[in-house]
This record gives structure tokens, C-alpha cells and sequence, in this order.
């Protein structure tokens, strides 16, 4: 095989000929034709003839030709064999099928075989940190061979080859291509947090199959916080009777879960968040309480002998139910002050010379460590429990930047990066994308501490999520981060991310992801309406605002209804997006004919939607605040058309209009009814750029050439 620079020598040359208009023909078709290009994974995320899958994969080899998928389509499984192989196959056959039609399911372990699926050996009885997850895929015209060293792997390539799937004018096909691949990093997770709110067996379930999809590998599950303990404890019973308002999971479906994660190839990690974080344990074990008043009591008594008695049988029978080596002890966010206001505690403090709060929960944390390596598992802990007498074998979890990952790897403590990878923040797809756990801040780091950062999680927080809207908060914007985790860190090129994640999100939907679904349903239940078109022509430019001022915009407890506008549509709006690269364009004066029609055309629309929309939001309780909202969008509009018009005909604009027409495009972008308006922004720079227009003509004038 060529090497990589002469593979790259080879691209550019045929580049520079097919780019020449006078030898595009017959030279570059031959060219094209007589040559196999084996393009370097990072020159693909760059945009070059890059396949269309997530994660880009490490190694990719491209030739002429497809493999076609028909009803004659056989596969069959060689090597080494267990059940968990051939579950993976039918579910690879029940994909396959929901998303060509063909009924490939059963038929499909009949046909004379066309794609061998050849495992090597086994993986591990309860599947390891670092384990081997690397495959081989060779696709030809007539066969496709996927070959790995145990089955996780094969559960990898399986995903890669459901990802090239395509439509074509000769049918469904794959493309000819030889993949090598394997991730950059071991430990690529999403959390799902059950202790704010109770997700139901269902939700997991869609959220594991989305997981395997894009192989992400860990599933980080929370059952326990101030709001609820949603876990049974057979130990501790009152737990669950009391703390879960008749909510939570049996150890049987918690090994139904399990079982379910470790056929797709995923760890279940669980998290039991202490000292703090803790007011619905009190609930059934007032003792357990710090505060005066247990149930308004937030954190764990840590001086009490007792407490770990409690604890130790806990996490011990925790500790059997979950098979895998790490176990989540939490220890964010902890307010000492309520230790500080214990009388009692200050007594135990003094006593043991333990200066102030962060001491005292160095002290629990350094416990609760040896309780969780007593039943042989490897203590998790968020960034908090990084103290100096931590022991080196806690894992540090980040959430607060990436900054104390790599203070964590500098002091010789393994880490996973959170912080820019939280989902629930309503923060774009390229925010979370370019968020690397080897980034900056990591670049002083030695090779050796660079091999203690662990890879990521992507965390879905449900303090204003429920299980109907959280797949749309989860996906496709997770697709991103499992790329980010996967792949080389140089595949960075958004524009290339944003591509590929579009046709991700479509092929989710054949997993029974619900993301693409959701926002429709939830519209047609706030207006009452079956097709409420206006109002998904609002939805369609909105999103909640980032980070946490959406909670500050409206009051949210646990039984706050989430059936409104900001709940229903996506944290990220892609209209929005495509019209602001297509503003960006026109404003540099680099747009196409094409690019123009369709700003118009899109402008057109929103000017016109509100005489249509507002009659019906008049009609529902749930969108009459959405009336001021529609009407900006409007008006808008109709500054976006002007702006146009005087871009195009090169017209000198009133500085005192241009200035007033800014103003309310800057007022239009800030939240409304806990909404941003996402055009608004993009409408300015195509206001702002008449500026130009207008300093061009006063430079004509200076030089005589009016």
C-alpha cells in the first residue's frame, strides 16, 4: 500500500487536473476510473470525498462501485460464536430492514451469504475499560468480510456498514470502501439522570440502541438526588418506599438494563451521589441526615460511625448488582455550611483537627474509597473529590473545566472529561464538536499523562427534561461528542460535522429514536391542531436560551408541566443555522444566485407567517404568549427583504434607519416567552452590510466615478 504522503501527492494531482475546466473530461474520468485513492481520515473531515458516517473512522481506503442491497441479501456469522453475536445480528437485520423496506429480517440468515461477519474470540465476561473495539470492513462490489478480534468489535462494524447505507437510482447500496478502525479513546459515555427526574425503562432502552449507533460506550446512570431515590435497595427498603413518590427501578429491570447495555457493546456505571445531593435518603433514614431538619437536609452526616455502617451495606449490595469494575460516588456541589451550622459536627471537626468543610469531605470521600475498593470496584468521583490525599485510584470525573482534567492528569489521577458536554445547556452541535479532552488545556501534558485522560461523557440532566422531550435534548447533538471521542482529534471541520450529522439524525429514527418526532406531536397538542403549519414555521426558528438562563427566565419544580414552545423544539435550530451561513455569504458578497433565492425565500415565509399564525395562537392557553414572538419574526423579515433589496440594487441607506432597524434586531434576538428568535442575528449582518454598500459609492464618488 502506498504510503500516506504518496496517497496524499496522488490526491492533490488528480485534484489539480479534474479542477482544470479544459481536462475535467475524458483525463479526469479516466483518471478517475483507473485508480483506487486511499484518502487519508483527516483530508476526509476536511470535506475530501469524506463517507458520510459518525464517527469518522481511523482509516478509510475508497474505490469505484456499490454494493448492492436486495432481497437475495445473506449474511452469516463465522468463527468464533455466542449468543450476544447473534442477537447483534438480528438486530443489524431489524435496522436494515426498517430502513430499506425489504423485508431482510429473517430471510436474511437463509440466503446464500454475501457479508461474513468473522469474530476472532471472545471479549470479556463483564466487559473491561480498554477493551479491544477495533474492526476491519471490506466492502466490494460482490461481498462484503467484517472481521474483528472479539464482538465488540463486530458490534462496531456492524453500525459503520448500517451507516453507508444509501439510496441510489439502482437501489439500496453501500459504497465500495475498506475501513480499519478503532477509537481514540476508551471510555466514551453518555449520563442519563434518573435522580431528578424518573426516566422510564422504555426511554433508557431507545437512549442504549442510539448509543450503539454511534458507539458510544458507557452508560453513566444516576439514580439519586435531592428530588427522588428512583433504585431499589432490598437492604435499605425504605429508600425507595419513601424517597420515590412510587417511582423506581426493581433490580430486575435494573439487570434487564444491564443485559440489554452489554448486547450493544456498553458498560452500565452506576452513580450514588454523597455526601450531598442526598435529602431523598432522609426521607426513609432520617439519621443519615447532617441538618437539623432531615428533609430539609441536603448533605450526609460524615462524623457518624453509623453513617458508614449504612453505607457499607449499601454499596455493597449495590456493588453485586452492578457488574461493572467502576462505581460513581458522586461528591459535587457539597455546602459545607450545613456541616459548619452542626454544632455537633464543628465538635467533631475541632477534635480531629479538620479545618473547614472541604477537609471534612476529603475525610468521607477517603471512607467511602476504601468501603467501594473493599467490593473491588474503582471509585468515580466528579472533580470536587480531587484533593491531595485522594487516592490515586479514584477516577476523576470533570465537570467544571478542562482545566482540573488536566490538573488531575498532571497529579497522576485518571480522568473523563463532562465539562462542554452538557446536552441539557441547549448549546449548539460546533460548541460541543470543537470540545476536545485533550485540548488546550491538556497541551502541556506529557505522553504518559495524556494516557490518563480517559475520553467523555455527554451528560443528560433532567432537572427540566422529561421522558417525552429528552430524546431531542440527547440527539442527533450527541452524534458530535461521540465523534469527538472516537475520532482523530484533527477531524474537526464543522461544516463536514453538520453534514453527516443530518443524515445521522434521519437514520436514528430507524432505532426508534424519537427526536425527529417529537416536536411535531408536542405542537399539535399545544394548538389543537393536526397540521399547525404556522406554528411550525415559528418552531422552526426558535430555541430555549443556552446555558442556565432558561431557568432563570421560568420557574421550574419537579411538577412544572414541560409542554410549552421552549420544551418542544430543539436546542438547536437548523434553519437558523443554514439561513446565517447563507446571510454570512451574501453580507462578503460571496453568495451564490441560489443562496440569494433561497434567503428570500425564507424571508418571504416569516414576513407572511403571522397573519396566518396569530389567529391560532389566540385559541390555546399554551402559545398565547407566542404572539409578540411571531410578530418580531415579521417584522424581521421585512428588514431582512429590504436589506436585500439595497444589497442587491446597491442602494445608500438612511444611517438613522439602518441605526434603528439594528436596535430592534437587537432587541428581537434577546429572550421572548423563554425563546430566542434565531433569525434575528443574522437579519443584522445583512443590515450591516448596506454600510459597506454605502462607503463603496461614497469611494466612487471621490474618485470621479458617479
Amino acid at each position: 500500500m502506498a504510503s500516506a504522503l504518496h496517497q496524499l501527492k496522488i490526491f492533490i494531482f488528480w485534484r489539480a487536473i479534474v479542477a482544470n475546466s479544459r481536462l475535467t473530461g475524458f483525463i479526469g474520468f479516466l483518471l478517475l476510473a483507473s485508480c483506487a485513492f486511499v484518502i487519508p481520515s483527516n483530508l476526509r473531515a476536511q470535506g475530501e470525498g469524506s463517507l458520510l458516517v459518525m464517527p469518522v473512522p481511523a482509516h478509510v481506503v475508497q474505490r469505484e462501485g456499490e454494493f448492492l442491497i436486495d432481497g437475495a441479501f445473506g449474511i452469516a456469522l463465522k468463527g468464533y460464536k455466542e449468543a450476544r453475536l447473534e442477537r447483534a445480528q438480528q438486530r443489524f437485520l431489524d435496522t436494515l430492514s426498517r430502513e430499506t423496506g425489504i423485508p431482510l429480517w429473517r430471510q436474511a440468515v437463509l440466503n446464500p451469504p454475501h457479508f461474513t461477519v468473522q469474530t476472532a474470540g471472545p471479549s470479556a465476561a463483564v466487559q473491561q475499560l480498554g477493551e479491544d473495539e477495533s474492526y476491519h470492513l471490506e466492502i466490494s462490489t460482490t461481498d462484503v468480510q467484517l472481521t474483528a478480534p472479539n464482538p465488540i468489535g463486530v458490534l462496531r462494524g456492524l453500525q459503520t456498514f448500517l451507516q453507508l447505507v444509501r439510496i441510489t437510482p439502482r437501489g439500496f447500496s453501500v459504497p465500495v470502501v475498506t475501513v480499519d478502525d478503532k477509537p481514540r479513546f476508551p471510555w466514551r459515555g453518555l449520563l442519563i439522570d434518573s435522580g431528578h427526574r424518573f426516566v422510564h425503562i422504555s426511554a433508557i432502552k431507545r437512549n442504549l440502541d442510539g448509543m450503539e449507533a454511534v458507539k458510544l460506550n458507557v452508560f453513566h446512570w444516576r439514580f439519586a438526588d435531592n428530588q427522588g431515590f428512583h433504585i431499589q435497595s432490598k437492604k435499605f427498603p425504605l429508600l425507595q418506599e419513601k424517597g420515590s413518590g412510587g417511582f423506581y427501578y426493581s433490580q430486575d429491570e435494573v439487570r434487564e438494563i444491564i443485559a440489554y447495555a452489554s448486547d450493544r457493546g456498553i458498560r452500565v456505571v452506576p452513580e450514588f451521589d454523597m455526601p450531598c445531593h442526598t435529602t431523598s435518603w432522609f426521607l426513609g433514614y432520617p439519621e443519615l441526615a447532617s441538618g437539623q431538619d432531615p428533609s430539609h437536609s441536603s448533605a450526609i452526616d460524615p462524623t457518624r460511625e453509623n453513617t458508614y455502617k449504612f453505607l457499607n451495606g449499601f454499596i455493597g449490595e449495590m456493588a453485586v448488582l452492578f457488574p461493572d469494575s467502576y462505581f460513581h460516588a458522586g461528591g459535587d456541589e457539597c455546602d459545607a455550611k450545613e456541616w459548619e451550622g452542626n454544632l455537633r459536627i464543628q465538635d467533631f471537626m475541632r477534635a480531629h483537627a479538620i479545618k473547614d468543610g472541604a477537609a471534612l469531605q476529603v475525610l468521607f470521600t477517603a471512607k467511602i474509597q476504601k468501603i467501594i475498593e473493599g467490593r473491588k470496584k474503582i471509585m468515580v468521583g466528579w472533580d470536587e473529590v480531587l484533593q491531595p490525599d485522594t487516592p490515586k485510584d479514584v477516577v476523576i470525573q470533570s465537570w467544571r473545566g478542562p482545566n482540573s482534567l488536566a490538573e488531575a492528569a498532571r497529579n497522576g489521577y485518571r480522568g473523563v472529561l463532562s465539562s462542554g458536554y452538557y446536552i441539557d445547556l441547549n448549546q449548539s452541535a460546533a460548541e460541543h464538536y470543537l470540545v476536545d479532552p485533550l485540548g488546550d488545556s491538556a497541551a502541556t501534558l506529557t505522553s504518559d499523562q495524556k494516557a490518563l485522560v480517559l475520553g467523555g461523557e455527554a451528560t443528560m440532566w433532567t432537572d427540566i427534561v422529561s421522558d417525552e422531550n429528552m430524546d431531542n435534548r440527547i440527539w442527533p447533538r450527541s452524534a458530535a461528542i461521540a465523534e469527538r471521542l472516537w475520532s482523530a482529534q484533527q477531524v474537526q471541520d464543522v461544516d463536514s460535522m453538520y453534514q453527516r450529522l443530518a443524515i445521522i439524525s434521519r437514520k436514528l429514527g430507524y432505532y426508534g429514536l424519537r427526536h425527529r418526532l417529537i416536536t411535531d406531536e408536542m405542537l399539535e397538542r399545544m394548538s389543537g391542531e393536526l397540521d399547525p403549519a404556522p406554528l411550525k414555521v415559528l418552531a422552526a426558528v426558535v430555541q430555549p436560551p443556552r446555558l442556565y438562563e432558561r431557568q432563570e427566565l421560568r420557574t421550574f419544580t419537579d411538577f412544572t408541566p414541560l409542554n410549552r414552545l421552549d420544551d418542544a423544539v430543539p436546542p438547536e435550530s437548523d434553519t437558523a443555522r443554514e439561513f446565517n451561513e447563507i446571510a454570512r455569504r451574501i453580507a462578503s458578497g460571496k453568495a451564490t444566485p441560489q443562496e440569494w433565492q433561497q434567503a428570500r425565500e425564507w424571508l418571504g415565509l416569516w414576513r407572511d407567517n403571522d397573519a396566518k399564525l396569530q389567529p391560532l395562537l389566540r385559541r390555546s392557553y399554551l402559545t398565547q404568549d407566542l404572539a409578540p414572538v411571531s410578530h418580531n419574526l415579521s417584522r424581521i423579515a421585512e428588514i431582512g427583504l429590504q436589506a436585500l433589496d439595497d444589497l442587491h440594487e446597491n442602494r445608500l441607506v438612511s444611517a438613522d434607519l439602518r441605526q434603528r432597524n439594528i436596535e430592534f434586531l437587537k432587541s428581537s434576538g434577546k429572550p421572548q416567552a423563554v425563546l430566542l428568535l434565531m433569525v434575528a442575528p443574522s437579519v443584522e449582518l445583512l443590515v450591516q452590510a448596506t454600510r459597506a454598500q454605502k462607503y463603496f459609492f461614497l469611494a466612487c464618488c471621490v474618485k470621479g466615478n458617479w
